[in-house]
């Protein structure tokens, strides 16, 4: 296989494509279908499970497990990029996440909130989710290897935008499979002595329910077509990729922690580099807001608004997702024209005043034309402040070919913004019962992003 050259339209292609691959898992399994699969589970109004010996409302348990992983890549992910830094082999490292993220999508088919499975079925949300994130701290990485600067914020952008077009047409095949399984090979057949015996009403019941059962069913096949999606499409980028750019060498003891030590000098070279050090600090909070509400977006809808009814709700909660994926494919594009008018802190600056504002507007919204509405905003500025969020990280690093260890310092500030995000809105949603507490919790972060991101010190016009 020839190598690309730095810079190439196939090398650049080949790069983003991996965003079509990876993006089916934080569109079908992170907000969409299996936030209303997980709902679906619990038959009462209590929604309260048992795990780890404590009972949880629902949707605290999953938001701490989210947190949790979030955790664990956090303290992982810099002892596995030092190892890949010294071995010259990101592209493995990538891999064996994406492997990894792809089987707990397959897993997730048999989840269960059942006392003697939610423990195995936590785990398959557990590898599905630290798969995706895994491998995300090596696909960023490789970003100032195969793009110039002048072309890191377009190709980003191109990454997002790939990603939600993957993403759309494989949740558009399981919204089909979900809203009308009869066409995709489930039974939603009655036993014939109901059909027989049967009044009309009884019947028509027992259509329904069957129906349900079969749409219940094509839920978790559809975590199925994501394992298979992201395991399959990413073998293209996995193709043309390089494997990195060290000399590879064997991995020792004396090396397992060379990441944690790599990221201490990253800390003290970023005490030295005023602009990086600011604007990490402010992408930590603005992220750490920006990271809990898409994770529990759907969640929301699902307890907070007045769908009228179960097949209303699904239809709305997925509709919902749609909205903000298409319209996200021109968020990204326009975040990406106006940093390039306006340049990336400023740009920055306006998003997270939106969001700001969303916060405000979830508070009080009941209405599913109101989540409408808020899916629109957010569409807008989701891919926006994610594809620019980290090509303004890639601009402000140092002369280096060590970028590993800078996006895996780029990374762990991510985790762990998430990590406190998470938890702390579990702990209201918990303490309090209501999501919308926690959502407008979340405003003093994006205000304190804001004020941070003031601090930022130009150094190129652009910027």
């Amino acid at each position: 296989m020839a190598v690309l050259e730095k810079g190439s339209k196939k090398l650049l292609n080949a790069w983003a494509f991996y965003d079509w691959a990876n993006s089916v898992y934080t569109l079908t399994i992170a907000s969409s279908i299996f936030p209303i699969f997980y709902s679906a589970l619990f038959l009462n109004e209590l929604k309260v499970v048992s795990a780890f010996g404590f009972e949880f409302k629902s949707t605290a348990l999953i938001t701490f497990v989210t947190a949790f992983t979030f955790l664990v890549v956090a303290f992982t992910s810099p002892i596995l990029s030092g190892i890949a830094d010294y071995v010259g082999n990101k592209k493995n490292f990538m891999k064996f996440f994406c492997y990894i993220g792809s089987a707990g999508c397959i897993g997730l088919y048999w989840f269960d909130i059942s006392s003697d499975k939610i423990h195995l079925s936590l785990l398959f949300y557990f590898m599905g989710l630290i798969g995706y994130w895994g491998s995300l701290v090596f696909y960023n990485s490789y970003l100032p290897d195969i793009a110039f600067e002048d072309q890191q914020d377009k190709v980003s952008a191109k990454g997002f935008s790939y990603g939600y077009l993957g993403s759309v047409i494989l949740l558009i095949l399981n919204l089909g499979m979900v809203m009308f399984p009869q066409y995709f090979g489930f039974d939603v057949s009655i036993p014939e002595s109901i059909s027989k015996t049967a009044t009309d009403k009884e019947i028509q019941e027992a259509l329904l329910k069957a129906k349900n059962a079969a749409s219940f069913e094509a839920m978790k096949v559809s975590f199925i077509t994501v394992g298979l999606w992201w395991a399959l499409f990413s073998q293209y980028s996995f193709y043309w990729l390089p494997k990195g750019t060290s000399s590879g060498h064997k991995v020792t003891k004396a090396i397992v922690f060379n990441g944690l030590r790599e990221l201490r000098l990253v800390w003290k070279e970023l005490k030295q580099n005023l602009r990086l050090k600011r604007y990490l600090y402010a992408f930590f909070v603005f992220s750490m807001a920006v990271q809990t509400i898409m994770l529990v977006a759907v969640y929301f809808g699902e307890e907070e608004i007045a769908w009228g009814g179960d097949a209303e709700k699904t239809t709305g909660l997925i509709g919902s997702i749609l909205i903000i994926q298409l319209v996200a494919i021109i968020g990204a594009i326009l975040t990406s024209k106006a940093s390039a008018t306006f340049g990336n802190i400023k740009t920055l600056i306006f998003v997270n005043l939106i969001w700001m504002s969303l916060c405000f507007y979830a508070y009080f919204m009941e209405t599913p034309l109101q989540f409408y509405i808020a899916a629109s905003i957010v569409g807008l500025v989701m891919g926006g402040i994610q594809a620019l969020a980290r090509s303004t990280y890639s601009k402000f690093l140092p002369e280096t070919e060590d970028t590993t260890s800078y996006f895996s310092f780029y990374d762990v500030a991510e985790k762990i913004g998430i990590v406190i995000g998470m938890v702390i809105f579990a702990t209201i949603d918990q303490i309090t019962g209501s999501m919308r507490n926690g959502i407008l919790f979340l405003f003093l972060f994006f205000l304190a992003g804001i004020i941070l991101l003031l601090r930022v010190p130009g150094k190129n016009p652009e910027l």
